[in-house]
C-alpha cells in the first residue's frame, strides 16, 4: 500500500509518517497544499491522509481537486475540529473518512488499511498460489503447511506477486508499493529482494524472472 500523509505540522507528519512504516506501508509526506497536488499527478496513491489547515493551498480545495481528478485514491481528513458539523463539512467535500486530532495511532492504522481495501478490488481473505498460502491480516506466510517468515518488505512484495494472480508485476511496480519516493530507482533492492524471497521460500523456485518486464509468481 502506498500511502501520503499531508500534514503541515512537521514533527506531527513525520511521527505519523515512521509509524506508519512501522506498519510496512509505503509512506510519502507533503507539509503544504501545492505539494500534495503535484505528488498526486504523477503517483497513483492508494490513500491520502489530509489535514484541513493547509498553507498554498487549504485542504479542502486539495480534496475537491483529488474527487474532481480521481487522483489520489481514498482520503482520510485528519483535523483539530471534531464537531459534527466539521465531520459532516468534510466527507461532504467528498473524503471517505474522517479522524479528528488528538487520535489513537492504532486507530489511525486501522483506518488507513480498510481504506486501502476499498481502494482495490475485493480479495479472498487468503491469498495462495502455488503452495504459498498467504493471509494478510495475520501476516502469516506458509509454503506446502511450512511456515515461513519474511521481512515486512518481503512480505509487500510476496502479497503483490499473488495478488497478480499469475501475472507479471514490473519492478517499478513494486518498488512503488514496497518502498517510498526516497529509494534509489535505479537500486538493486527489488532483485535482492526476490533473491531472498526465492531462498525462503524454498525449491522448487517459484518466483520467474521475466527478462526486461519483472517478475511472476
Amino acid at each position: 500500500m502506498r500511502v501520503l500523509v499531508v500534514e503541515d505540522e512537521g514533527l506531527l507528519a513525520d511521527t505519523i509518517a515512521a509509524g506508519l512504516r512501522e506498519e510496512a506501508i509505503a509512506v510519502d509526506v507533503s507539509y503544504d497544499g501545492a505539494s500534495a497536488l503535484e505528488r498526486t499527478s504523477y503517483v497513483d496513491y492508494d490513500v491520502v491522509i489530509l489535514d484541513r489547515d493547509l498553507p498554498e493551498v487549504h485542504g479542502d480545495e486539495v480534496c475537491r481537486r483529488l474527487v474532481a481528478d480521481r487522483n489520489g485514491g481514498r482520503i482520510l481528513m485528519l483535523t483539530a475540529a471534531g464537531d459534527v458539523d466539521e465531520r459532516v463539512d468534510g466527507l461532504s467535500l467528498g473524503a471517505d473518512d474522517y479522524l479528528a486530532k488528538p487520535f489513537v495511532f492504532t486507530e489511525l492504522v486501522a483506518r488507513v488499511r480498510a481504506l486501502g481495501r476499498r481502494s482495490t478490488p475485493p480479495l479472498p481473505p487468503v491469498l495462495e498460489r502455488a503452495g504459498i498460502r498467504l493471509d494478510p491480516r495475520r501476516r502469516a506466510v506458509s509454503r506446502d503447511g511450512r511456515e515461513v517468515t519474511l521481512t515486512k518488505k518481503e512480505f509487500i512484495v510476496l502479497e503483490e506477486l499473488l495478488r497478480a494472480d499469475g501475472g507479471v508485476v514490473s519492478a517499478e511496480h513494486l518498488l512503488d508499493k514496497a518502498w517510498d519516493e526516497n529509494i534509489d530507482p535505479f537500486s538493486n533492492i527489488v532483485r535482492v529482494t526476490m533473491a531472498t524471497l526465492r531462498r525462503k521460500l524454498g525449491a522448487p523456485p517459484v518466483i520467474e524472472t521475466v527478462t526486461g518486464v519483472g517478475y511472476r509468481l
